[in-house]
């Protein structure tokens, strides 16, 4: 049985944005909430572009420094890095890896930080 296809259900059904990259930073994947949060700089149009084209200098050292951080330990799988006020969210880089635990890639995590305002099981 090919379980991929529930990794991308959960994956998809995620109201976070979640853009995933391969190690060289190439856009490999953008879950619909990504595609929409995006869609002024492109949506679905970014899929195979570099995310380093989207980030300041600063970001990208940044980038750099925390996919070197990824690789000097197969502890080292998720970093804060902004909390975003506006938003009340707060962001992490979190690390890919194979099923032998080499680092494959990276994706932005977006964790919410308001309360939900609906009630719980309200069909």
């Amino acid at each position: 049985m090919d379980i991929s296809i529930y990794f991308k259900s959960v994956v998809d059904s995620d109201c976070a944005p979640i853009v995933i990259c391969n190690l060289e930073h190439k856009i490999i994947y953008m879950n619909p909430a990504a595609i929409q949060r995006y869609s002024k700089r492109g949506g679905s149009k970014l899929i195979g572009s570099s995310l380093l084209d989207c980030h300041s200098s600063e970001s990208n050292e940044k980038i750099f420094k925390v996919i070197d951080w990824f690789r000097g330990d197969s502890n080292n799988n998720r970093i804060f890095t902004f909390h975003n006020p506006k938003e009340n969210k707060d962001v992490y880089m979190v690390a890919l890896r194979s099923e032998t635990n080499e680092l494959i890639g990276y994706y932005e995590k977006h964790e919410l930080r308001t309360p939900e305002q609906e009630k719980p099981y309200d069909f």
